[in-house]
Protein backbone atom coordinates (compact mmCIF):
# COMPACT_ATOMS: atom_id res chain seq x y z
CA UNK A 1 0.00 0.00 0.00
CA UNK A 2 1.19 3.59 -0.59
CA UNK A 3 1.97 5.65 2.29
CA UNK A 4 0.70 9.10 3.63
CA UNK A 5 2.94 11.85 2.34
CA UNK A 6 5.28 12.43 5.64
CA UNK A 7 5.09 16.27 4.85
CA UNK A 8 0.92 16.74 5.12
CA UNK A 9 -0.20 19.36 2.69
CA UNK A 10 -1.41 22.11 4.42
CA UNK A 11 -4.32 24.02 1.63
CA UNK A 12 -5.45 27.42 3.25
CA UNK A 13 -9.77 27.86 3.05
CA UNK A 14 -8.98 30.12 -0.12
CA UNK A 15 -7.02 27.77 -1.98
CA UNK A 16 -9.25 24.99 -1.37
CA UNK A 17 -12.77 27.62 -2.34
CA UNK A 18 -10.78 28.55 -5.18
CA UNK A 19 -10.10 25.01 -6.48
CA UNK A 20 -13.69 24.56 -6.16
CA UNK A 21 -14.75 27.02 -7.93
CA UNK A 22 -12.63 26.40 -11.13
CA UNK A 23 -13.86 22.94 -10.67
CA UNK A 24 -17.44 24.09 -10.38
CA UNK A 25 -17.45 27.10 -13.63
CA UNK A 26 -14.72 25.16 -16.18
CA UNK A 27 -14.48 21.55 -17.43
CA UNK A 28 -11.64 20.03 -15.28
CA UNK A 29 -10.44 15.99 -15.83
CA UNK A 30 -7.81 14.80 -14.04
CA UNK A 31 -5.54 12.03 -16.37
CA UNK A 32 -3.62 9.57 -14.28
CA UNK A 33 -0.87 7.71 -15.86
CA UNK A 34 0.10 4.49 -14.74
CA UNK A 35 2.64 1.14 -15.33
CA UNK A 36 2.90 -0.83 -13.24
CA UNK A 37 0.85 0.38 -9.93
CA UNK A 38 -1.12 -2.01 -8.71
CA UNK A 39 -0.60 -1.82 -5.18
CA UNK A 40 -0.53 1.86 -5.82
CA UNK A 41 -3.18 3.43 -7.93
CA UNK A 42 -6.62 2.53 -5.61
CA UNK A 43 -5.28 4.44 -3.05
CA UNK A 44 -3.88 7.70 -5.56
CA UNK A 45 -7.45 7.79 -6.62
CA UNK A 46 -8.87 7.49 -3.59
CA UNK A 47 -6.99 10.64 -2.23
CA UNK A 48 -8.59 13.10 -4.45
CA UNK A 49 -10.52 14.85 -2.22
CA UNK A 50 -13.87 13.87 -2.63
CA UNK A 51 -15.88 17.43 -2.79
CA UNK A 52 -13.11 18.11 -5.41
CA UNK A 53 -13.60 14.81 -7.14
CA UNK A 54 -17.83 14.83 -6.90
CA UNK A 55 -17.38 18.37 -9.40
CA UNK A 56 -14.72 17.19 -12.22
CA UNK A 57 -15.87 16.35 -15.41
CA UNK A 58 -13.78 12.91 -16.02
CA UNK A 59 -10.93 11.16 -14.08
CA UNK A 60 -9.24 9.06 -16.67
CA UNK A 61 -6.54 6.03 -16.08
CA UNK A 62 -4.39 5.13 -19.01
CA UNK A 63 -2.45 1.99 -18.17
CA UNK A 64 0.89 1.99 -20.60
CA UNK A 65 0.11 -2.14 -21.10
CA UNK A 66 1.34 -3.10 -17.30
CA UNK A 67 2.38 -6.50 -16.37
CA UNK A 68 0.33 -6.37 -13.38
CA UNK A 69 -3.38 -5.69 -12.34
CA UNK A 70 -3.19 -2.23 -12.58
CA UNK A 71 -6.41 -2.15 -15.18
CA UNK A 72 -7.96 -4.20 -13.14
CA UNK A 73 -7.80 -2.72 -9.67
CA UNK A 74 -8.43 0.86 -11.36
CA UNK A 75 -11.59 -0.28 -13.08
CA UNK A 76 -12.45 -2.10 -9.56
CA UNK A 77 -13.44 1.36 -8.39
CA UNK A 78 -15.87 2.46 -11.06
CA UNK A 79 -19.05 2.02 -8.49
CA UNK A 80 -16.95 4.43 -5.71
CA UNK A 81 -15.83 7.00 -8.79
CA UNK A 82 -18.54 6.94 -11.11
CA UNK A 83 -17.11 9.28 -13.50
CA UNK A 84 -13.92 7.39 -13.71
CA UNK A 85 -12.85 5.83 -17.25
CA UNK A 86 -9.82 3.37 -17.49
CA UNK A 87 -8.00 2.82 -20.40
CA UNK A 88 -5.04 0.60 -21.47
CA UNK A 89 -2.69 1.25 -24.32
CA UNK A 90 -2.23 -1.29 -27.27
CA UNK A 91 1.33 -1.83 -26.51
CA UNK A 92 3.79 0.58 -24.54
CA UNK A 93 4.26 4.08 -25.36
CA UNK A 94 6.57 5.63 -22.63
CA UNK A 95 6.15 8.20 -20.21
CA UNK A 96 5.63 10.53 -22.94
CA UNK A 97 3.96 8.51 -25.41
CA UNK A 98 1.17 8.14 -22.75
CA UNK A 99 1.03 11.65 -21.91
CA UNK A 100 0.28 12.18 -26.06
CA UNK A 101 -2.56 9.71 -25.89
CA UNK A 102 -4.24 11.51 -22.71
CA UNK A 103 -3.64 15.10 -23.97
CA UNK A 104 -5.22 14.17 -27.32
CA UNK A 105 -7.96 12.69 -25.29
CA UNK A 106 -8.77 15.79 -23.62
CA UNK A 107 -8.75 17.60 -26.48
CA UNK A 108 -10.96 15.46 -28.14
CA UNK A 109 -13.25 15.63 -25.25
CA UNK A 110 -13.13 19.48 -25.22
CA UNK A 111 -11.95 19.35 -21.52
CA UNK A 112 -11.28 22.97 -20.40
CA UNK A 113 -8.31 21.53 -18.03
CA UNK A 114 -6.55 18.61 -17.56
CA UNK A 115 -4.75 17.76 -14.66
CA UNK A 116 -1.30 15.18 -14.89
CA UNK A 117 -1.26 13.08 -12.18
CA UNK A 118 0.88 10.00 -11.33
CA UNK A 119 -0.80 6.84 -10.20
CA UNK A 120 1.90 5.80 -7.69
CA UNK A 121 0.92 8.63 -5.49
CA UNK A 122 4.06 10.00 -5.66
CA UNK A 123 2.42 13.26 -5.96
CA UNK A 124 0.02 14.38 -3.72
CA UNK A 125 -3.54 14.23 -4.84
CA UNK A 126 -4.68 16.02 -1.76
CA UNK A 127 -3.20 19.19 -3.35
CA UNK A 128 -5.64 19.26 -6.43
CA UNK A 129 -7.37 22.57 -5.36
CA UNK A 130 -4.29 24.71 -5.28
CA UNK A 131 -3.31 23.01 -8.32
CA UNK A 132 -6.48 24.46 -10.33
CA UNK A 133 -7.03 27.71 -8.34
CA UNK A 134 -4.10 29.10 -10.53
CA UNK A 135 -6.72 28.69 -13.50
CA UNK A 136 -8.99 31.46 -11.85
CA UNK A 137 -6.88 33.91 -13.73
CA UNK A 138 -7.57 33.01 -17.64
CA UNK A 139 -3.95 34.01 -18.91
CA UNK A 140 -2.82 30.73 -17.19
CA UNK A 141 -1.71 28.00 -19.87
CA UNK A 142 -0.29 25.91 -17.46
CA UNK A 143 0.17 25.31 -13.32
CA UNK A 144 3.18 23.41 -12.34
CA UNK A 145 3.93 21.89 -8.51
CA UNK A 146 7.45 22.54 -7.46
CA UNK A 147 8.99 20.54 -4.78
CA UNK A 148 11.96 23.50 -4.78
CA UNK A 149 9.51 26.74 -3.45
CA UNK A 150 9.68 25.89 -0.28
CA UNK A 151 13.20 25.55 1.48
CA UNK A 152 13.96 22.13 2.75
CA UNK A 153 10.52 20.99 1.20
CA UNK A 154 12.51 18.51 -1.11
CA UNK A 155 14.58 17.18 1.98
CA UNK A 156 11.81 16.55 4.32
CA UNK A 157 10.27 14.71 1.90
CA UNK A 158 12.62 11.73 1.36
CA UNK A 159 14.34 13.53 -1.68
CA UNK A 160 17.76 12.05 -1.74
CA UNK A 161 20.78 13.93 -1.39
CA UNK A 162 21.83 13.37 -5.36
CA UNK A 163 18.48 14.03 -6.73
CA UNK A 164 18.01 17.52 -5.31
CA UNK A 165 21.56 18.64 -6.10
CA UNK A 166 20.87 17.15 -9.79
CA UNK A 167 17.41 18.72 -9.90
CA UNK A 168 19.11 22.30 -8.69
CA UNK A 169 21.89 22.23 -11.19
CA UNK A 170 19.92 20.90 -14.25
CA UNK A 171 17.23 23.46 -13.78
CA UNK A 172 19.70 26.48 -13.24
CA UNK A 173 21.35 25.61 -16.28
CA UNK A 174 17.93 25.85 -18.36
CA UNK A 175 16.49 28.40 -16.82
CA UNK A 176 19.81 30.09 -17.87
CA UNK A 177 19.48 28.93 -21.53
CA UNK A 178 15.81 29.34 -22.07
CA UNK A 179 15.75 32.86 -20.17
CA UNK A 180 13.14 31.33 -17.27
CA UNK A 181 12.65 31.72 -13.89
CA UNK A 182 11.20 27.97 -13.24
CA UNK A 183 12.02 26.43 -9.28
CA UNK A 184 12.37 23.56 -11.03
CA UNK A 185 11.78 22.21 -14.55
CA UNK A 186 11.62 18.33 -13.23
CA UNK A 187 8.16 18.76 -11.12
CA UNK A 188 5.60 15.60 -12.87
CA UNK A 189 2.69 17.24 -11.25
CA UNK A 190 1.04 19.86 -13.72
CA UNK A 191 -2.25 20.80 -14.97
CA UNK A 192 -3.07 22.55 -18.45
CA UNK A 193 -5.03 24.33 -20.29
CA UNK A 194 -6.49 22.19 -22.62
CA UNK A 195 -6.63 25.14 -25.10
CA UNK A 196 -2.99 26.37 -24.45
CA UNK A 197 -2.19 22.54 -25.33
CA UNK A 198 -4.14 22.28 -28.94
CA UNK A 199 -1.72 25.24 -29.74
CA UNK A 200 1.34 23.65 -28.69
CA UNK A 201 2.97 20.99 -31.18
CA UNK A 202 3.25 18.17 -28.48
CA UNK A 203 2.84 15.00 -30.33
CA UNK A 204 5.96 15.63 -32.04
CA UNK A 205 7.94 15.27 -28.47
CA UNK A 206 9.28 12.35 -27.47
CA UNK A 207 8.25 9.30 -25.71
CA UNK A 208 10.85 9.22 -23.11
CA UNK A 209 10.64 10.58 -19.71
CA UNK A 210 11.89 14.32 -20.93
CA UNK A 211 8.67 15.16 -22.64
CA UNK A 212 7.93 17.28 -19.16
CA UNK A 213 11.20 19.02 -20.65
CA UNK A 214 9.89 19.72 -24.11
CA UNK A 215 6.39 21.10 -23.16
CA UNK A 216 7.97 23.65 -21.09
CA UNK A 217 10.22 24.87 -24.05
CA UNK A 218 7.06 24.76 -26.35
CA UNK A 219 5.02 26.99 -23.72
CA UNK A 220 8.25 28.87 -23.29
CA UNK A 221 8.31 29.53 -26.60
CA UNK A 222 4.57 30.59 -27.16
CA UNK A 223 5.02 32.87 -24.75
CA UNK A 224 2.41 31.32 -22.28
CA UNK A 225 1.68 32.07 -18.86
CA UNK A 226 3.39 29.12 -16.09
CA UNK A 227 2.48 29.53 -12.52
CA UNK A 228 4.24 27.34 -9.76
CA UNK A 229 2.71 26.02 -6.84
CA UNK A 230 4.10 24.60 -3.99
CA UNK A 231 3.66 20.48 -3.59
CA UNK A 232 5.16 18.46 -0.68
CA UNK A 233 7.63 15.49 -1.73
CA UNK A 234 6.68 12.12 -1.41
CA UNK A 235 9.69 9.43 -1.73
CA UNK A 236 7.92 6.23 -0.97
CA UNK A 237 7.23 2.85 -2.25
CA UNK A 238 6.90 3.78 -6.31
CA UNK A 239 9.40 2.20 -8.54
CA UNK A 240 11.76 4.65 -9.79
CA UNK A 241 12.42 3.99 -14.30
CA UNK A 242 14.09 7.20 -14.69
CA UNK A 243 18.18 6.47 -15.64
CA UNK A 244 19.25 9.70 -14.27
CA UNK A 245 21.78 10.33 -15.75
CA UNK A 246 20.55 9.44 -19.42
CA UNK A 247 17.44 11.52 -18.26
CA UNK A 248 20.00 14.71 -17.77
CA UNK A 249 21.58 14.27 -21.11
CA UNK A 250 18.46 14.21 -22.91
CA UNK A 251 16.97 17.29 -21.13
CA UNK A 252 20.23 19.50 -22.12
CA UNK A 253 20.15 17.81 -25.87
CA UNK A 254 16.44 19.27 -26.39
CA UNK A 255 17.05 22.28 -24.99
CA UNK A 256 20.03 22.96 -26.65
CA UNK A 257 18.57 21.83 -29.97
CA UNK A 258 16.04 23.98 -29.59
CA UNK A 259 17.89 26.86 -29.37
CA UNK A 260 19.57 26.04 -32.42
CA UNK A 261 16.20 26.00 -33.57
CA UNK A 262 15.35 29.45 -33.05
CA UNK A 263 18.83 30.37 -34.48
CA UNK A 264 17.62 28.18 -37.71
CA UNK A 265 20.63 26.10 -37.61
CA UNK A 266 18.52 22.86 -36.87
CA UNK A 267 15.26 22.58 -37.67
CA UNK A 268 12.07 20.07 -36.23
CA UNK A 269 8.39 21.05 -35.98
CA UNK A 270 8.03 20.27 -32.37
CA UNK A 271 10.12 23.27 -31.57
CA UNK A 272 8.60 25.41 -34.64
CA UNK A 273 6.30 27.68 -33.06
CA UNK A 274 5.89 30.90 -34.82
CA UNK A 275 2.51 29.90 -36.48
CA UNK A 276 2.09 29.41 -40.18
CA UNK A 277 4.35 32.48 -41.32
CA UNK A 278 7.85 33.22 -40.32
CA UNK A 279 8.67 36.75 -40.76
CA UNK A 280 12.32 37.88 -41.99
CA UNK A 281 13.09 39.89 -38.97
CA UNK A 282 15.50 43.21 -38.86
CA UNK A 283 18.51 42.40 -36.59
CA UNK A 284 19.79 45.09 -34.21
CA UNK A 285 22.69 43.32 -32.75
CA UNK A 286 25.85 45.36 -33.74
CA UNK A 287 27.63 41.69 -35.29
CA UNK A 288 24.59 41.23 -37.90
CA UNK A 289 24.17 42.02 -41.16
CA UNK A 290 21.83 44.26 -41.14
CA UNK A 291 23.70 46.59 -38.86
CA UNK A 292 26.37 46.43 -41.11
CA UNK A 293 24.48 47.18 -44.38
CA UNK A 294 22.97 50.19 -42.47
CA UNK A 295 26.14 51.42 -41.12
CA UNK A 296 28.02 51.96 -44.86
CA UNK A 297 28.66 55.01 -45.79
CA UNK A 298 25.83 56.98 -47.14
CA UNK A 299 25.64 60.46 -49.84
CA UNK A 300 22.50 61.91 -50.95
CA UNK A 301 23.97 61.97 -54.21
CA UNK A 302 23.89 58.16 -53.91
CA UNK A 303 20.76 56.19 -55.35
CA UNK A 304 19.96 53.13 -52.82
CA UNK A 305 17.75 50.37 -54.53
CA UNK A 306 16.63 47.62 -52.27
CA UNK A 307 15.47 44.62 -53.49
CA UNK A 308 13.20 41.95 -51.81
CA UNK A 309 13.09 44.71 -48.78
CA UNK A 310 10.11 43.45 -47.05
CA UNK A 311 8.71 45.65 -44.21
CA UNK A 312 11.44 48.18 -45.12
CA UNK A 313 13.28 48.27 -42.11
CA UNK A 314 16.75 48.99 -44.07
CA UNK A 315 15.31 51.28 -46.41
CA UNK A 316 13.68 53.04 -43.98
CA UNK A 317 17.26 53.44 -41.68
CA UNK A 318 19.39 54.51 -45.11
CA UNK A 319 16.62 57.26 -45.40
CA UNK A 320 16.93 58.22 -42.13
CA UNK A 321 20.16 59.00 -42.43
CA UNK A 322 19.58 60.79 -45.67
CA UNK A 323 20.06 58.47 -48.43
CA UNK A 324 17.63 58.11 -51.27
CA UNK A 325 15.93 55.06 -51.59
CA UNK A 326 13.50 52.42 -53.76
CA UNK A 327 12.61 49.56 -52.37
CA UNK A 328 10.99 46.86 -54.30
CA UNK A 329 8.96 43.56 -53.05
CA UNK A 330 6.35 41.14 -54.19
CA UNK A 331 3.58 42.55 -51.39
CA UNK A 332 3.55 46.52 -50.14
CA UNK A 333 4.65 46.36 -46.40
CA UNK A 334 1.17 47.42 -44.18
CA UNK A 335 2.60 51.05 -42.51
CA UNK A 336 3.89 54.17 -44.40
CA UNK A 337 7.33 54.65 -45.46
CA UNK A 338 8.95 58.18 -46.50
CA UNK A 339 10.59 56.86 -49.82
CA UNK A 340 9.18 55.14 -53.41
CA UNK A 341 8.61 51.74 -52.63
CA UNK A 342 7.00 49.10 -56.00
CA UNK A 343 5.71 45.60 -55.94
CA UNK A 344 7.41 43.68 -58.31
CA UNK A 345 7.94 40.19 -58.45
CA UNK A 346 11.91 39.65 -58.93
CA UNK A 347 11.64 36.34 -61.22
CA UNK A 348 10.29 38.75 -63.43
CA UNK A 349 12.21 40.71 -66.20
CA UNK A 350 11.69 43.93 -63.30
CA UNK A 351 14.74 46.31 -64.50
CA UNK A 352 12.87 47.99 -66.91
CA UNK A 353 9.65 48.97 -64.51
CA UNK A 354 12.52 50.23 -61.74
CA UNK A 355 14.64 52.42 -63.85
CA UNK A 356 11.58 54.09 -64.65
CA UNK A 357 10.27 54.71 -61.19
CA UNK A 358 13.64 56.09 -60.51
CA UNK A 359 14.39 58.05 -63.45
CA UNK A 360 17.59 56.91 -63.52
CA UNK A 361 19.78 53.81 -62.27
CA UNK A 362 20.93 53.01 -58.98
CA UNK A 363 24.33 53.61 -57.57
CA UNK A 364 24.28 50.28 -55.07
CA UNK A 365 21.56 47.50 -55.49
CA UNK A 366 20.90 45.79 -52.05
CA UNK A 367 19.56 42.19 -52.34
CA UNK A 368 19.92 40.56 -48.88
CA UNK A 369 19.10 36.80 -48.76
CA UNK A 370 17.45 37.32 -51.91
CA UNK A 371 18.67 35.77 -54.92
CA UNK A 372 18.80 32.23 -53.10
CA UNK A 373 15.10 32.74 -53.61
CA UNK A 374 14.32 33.51 -57.10
CA UNK A 375 14.40 30.51 -59.41
CA UNK A 376 16.51 31.69 -61.63
CA UNK A 377 19.20 33.48 -60.01
CA UNK A 378 21.50 34.22 -62.68
CA UNK A 379 18.56 35.96 -65.18
CA UNK A 380 17.56 38.10 -62.39
CA UNK A 381 21.20 39.12 -61.65
CA UNK A 382 21.15 40.34 -65.05
CA UNK A 383 18.37 42.19 -64.28
CA UNK A 384 19.81 44.07 -61.26
CA UNK A 385 23.09 44.71 -63.36
CA UNK A 386 20.18 46.72 -65.77
CA UNK A 387 19.88 48.67 -62.62
CA UNK A 388 22.95 49.44 -62.05
CA UNK A 389 24.97 52.28 -63.53
CA UNK A 390 28.44 51.35 -64.82
CA UNK A 391 30.92 50.98 -61.61
CA UNK A 392 27.88 50.81 -59.38
CA UNK A 393 27.87 48.85 -56.53
CA UNK A 394 25.81 45.81 -55.25
CA UNK A 395 25.82 44.48 -51.55
CA UNK A 396 24.37 41.18 -52.09
CA UNK A 397 24.29 37.84 -49.15
CA UNK A 398 22.93 34.35 -48.52
CA UNK A 399 22.88 31.73 -46.28
CA UNK A 400 26.08 29.34 -46.51
CA UNK A 401 24.98 25.58 -46.59
CA UNK A 402 28.76 24.95 -46.20
CA UNK A 403 28.28 26.85 -42.62
CA UNK A 404 29.78 23.81 -40.22
CA UNK A 405 26.35 22.53 -38.70
CA UNK A 406 25.23 21.88 -41.80
CA UNK A 407 28.50 20.15 -43.26
CA UNK A 408 28.43 18.38 -39.92
CA UNK A 409 24.80 17.19 -40.24
CA UNK A 410 25.64 15.76 -43.52
CA UNK A 411 28.53 13.55 -42.01
CA UNK A 412 26.27 11.90 -39.91
CA UNK A 413 23.27 11.80 -42.50
CA UNK A 414 21.20 14.65 -41.54
CA UNK A 415 19.78 17.47 -43.38
CA UNK A 416 16.00 19.13 -43.37
CA UNK A 417 14.62 21.92 -44.62
CA UNK A 418 13.20 24.33 -42.20
CA UNK A 419 11.38 27.83 -42.68
CA UNK A 420 14.12 30.33 -41.75
CA UNK A 421 17.68 30.03 -42.00
CA UNK A 422 20.01 28.01 -44.27
CA UNK A 423 17.88 25.71 -45.41
CA UNK A 424 14.56 27.59 -45.46
CA UNK A 425 11.91 25.55 -47.40
CA UNK A 426 11.33 28.45 -49.77
CA UNK A 427 15.13 28.87 -51.34
CA UNK A 428 15.58 28.11 -54.73
CA UNK A 429 19.05 27.72 -54.84
CA UNK A 430 21.52 26.91 -52.12
CA UNK A 431 24.96 28.57 -52.26
CA UNK A 432 28.17 27.86 -50.68
CA UNK A 433 30.50 31.42 -50.43
CA UNK A 434 32.12 29.79 -53.75
CA UNK A 435 30.00 29.10 -55.63
CA UNK A 436 27.97 32.57 -54.47
CA UNK A 437 31.05 34.82 -55.65
CA UNK A 438 31.52 32.34 -58.73
CA UNK A 439 27.50 33.18 -60.01
CA UNK A 440 27.76 36.69 -59.78
CA UNK A 441 31.14 36.76 -61.62
CA UNK A 442 29.54 34.80 -64.45
CA UNK A 443 27.20 37.31 -64.78
CA UNK A 444 29.68 40.42 -64.88
CA UNK A 445 30.29 41.06 -61.76
CA UNK A 446 34.17 42.05 -59.79
CA UNK A 447 34.06 40.49 -56.21
CA UNK A 448 35.46 43.24 -54.04
CA UNK A 449 34.90 42.25 -50.53
CA UNK A 450 33.65 39.28 -48.97
CA UNK A 451 32.22 39.68 -45.24
CA UNK A 452 31.08 36.82 -43.01
CA UNK A 453 28.18 36.52 -39.97
CA UNK A 454 27.65 34.35 -37.13
CA UNK A 455 24.35 32.64 -36.37
CA UNK A 456 22.22 35.52 -34.85
CA UNK A 457 22.50 34.44 -31.45
CA UNK A 458 21.80 38.07 -29.52
CA UNK A 459 19.10 38.41 -31.61
CA UNK A 460 17.25 35.40 -31.53
CA UNK A 461 18.26 33.60 -28.45
CA UNK A 462 18.69 36.38 -25.84
CA UNK A 463 20.77 39.45 -24.98
CA UNK A 464 22.25 38.32 -21.63
CA UNK A 465 25.77 38.29 -21.37
CA UNK A 466 26.16 34.92 -21.94
CA UNK A 467 24.59 34.88 -25.17
CA UNK A 468 26.44 38.55 -26.39
CA UNK A 469 29.32 36.67 -25.67
CA UNK A 470 28.89 33.60 -27.76
CA UNK A 471 27.22 36.37 -30.46
CA UNK A 472 30.52 38.12 -30.51
CA UNK A 473 32.54 34.77 -30.97
CA UNK A 474 30.69 33.17 -33.52
CA UNK A 475 31.16 36.50 -35.30
CA UNK A 476 35.44 36.38 -34.48
CA UNK A 477 34.96 33.04 -36.32
CA UNK A 478 32.85 33.91 -39.00
CA UNK A 479 35.56 36.76 -39.96
CA UNK A 480 38.64 34.66 -39.85
CA UNK A 481 37.01 31.48 -41.79
CA UNK A 482 33.85 32.54 -43.46
CA UNK A 483 33.82 29.77 -45.95
CA UNK A 484 33.64 27.22 -42.25
CA UNK A 485 32.25 29.20 -39.91
CA UNK A 486 29.69 31.96 -41.53
CA UNK A 487 26.45 31.42 -40.88
CA UNK A 488 25.67 34.13 -43.75
CA UNK A 489 27.99 36.44 -45.95
CA UNK A 490 27.56 39.61 -47.85
CA UNK A 491 29.45 40.34 -50.98
CA UNK A 492 30.21 43.68 -52.07
CA UNK A 493 30.92 43.33 -56.16
CA UNK A 494 31.34 46.17 -58.69
CA UNK A 495 28.97 45.96 -61.93
CA UNK A 496 31.19 45.63 -64.66
CA UNK A 497 30.81 46.66 -68.47
CA UNK A 498 29.08 43.85 -70.00
CA UNK A 499 29.56 43.07 -73.92
CA UNK A 500 26.77 45.22 -75.29
CA UNK A 501 28.49 48.30 -73.12
CA UNK A 502 31.82 47.52 -74.58
CA UNK A 503 31.04 46.74 -77.88
CA UNK A 504 29.05 49.97 -78.26
CA UNK A 505 32.33 52.01 -76.96
CA UNK A 506 33.80 50.79 -79.67
CA UNK A 507 31.56 51.25 -82.00
CA UNK A 508 31.51 54.93 -80.78
CA UNK A 509 35.48 54.87 -80.94
CA UNK A 510 35.59 54.46 -84.48
CA UNK A 511 33.06 56.78 -85.25
CA UNK A 512 35.45 59.03 -83.72
CA UNK A 513 38.28 58.43 -85.17
CA UNK A 514 36.57 58.75 -88.23
CA UNK A 515 35.24 62.21 -87.72
CA UNK A 516 39.02 63.44 -86.79
CA UNK A 517 40.27 62.09 -89.93
CA UNK A 518 37.08 63.58 -92.25
CA UNK A 519 38.48 66.86 -90.40
CA UNK A 520 42.47 66.26 -91.19
CA UNK A 521 41.44 65.90 -94.54
CA UNK A 522 39.58 68.89 -94.96
CA UNK A 523 41.76 70.76 -93.09
CA UNK A 524 44.50 70.12 -96.23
Amino acid sequence: MAKAPPEKAELTPQEIEAGLRVARNKRVAVFVVAYNHETLIKATLQRIPEKLRELLSCIYVIDDRSSDATTKVAKGLREEIPQLEVFTTPYNQGYGGNQKLGYRYAIDQNFDIVVLLHGDGQYAPEVLPRILAAFEDEETAAVFGSRMMLPGAARRGGMPFYKRIGNRILTYMENRLLGSQLTEFHSGYRAYSVKALSQIPFSYNTGDFHFDTEIIIQLLGKKMKIVEVPIPTYYGDEICHVNGIGYAFNCMRTVLRSLANRVCLVYHPKFDLEGEHADYEFKSAPTSLHQFVIGKDTNPEVQFLELGAGKGDIGLSLHERGAKVLAVDMVKPDRELPFSFIEEDLNSDFARDVVDKMGRRADTVIALDVIEHLSRPERSLQEIKRCLVPGGKLLASTGNVAYIIPRLGLLIGQFNYGKKGILDLTHQRLFTLRSFCRTLEGEGFHIEKIRGFGPPIEDLVGKSGFWRMMDRFASFLAKVWPSMFAYQFVVEATRLDNLEDILARTVDSGKSRETEADHFIKSK
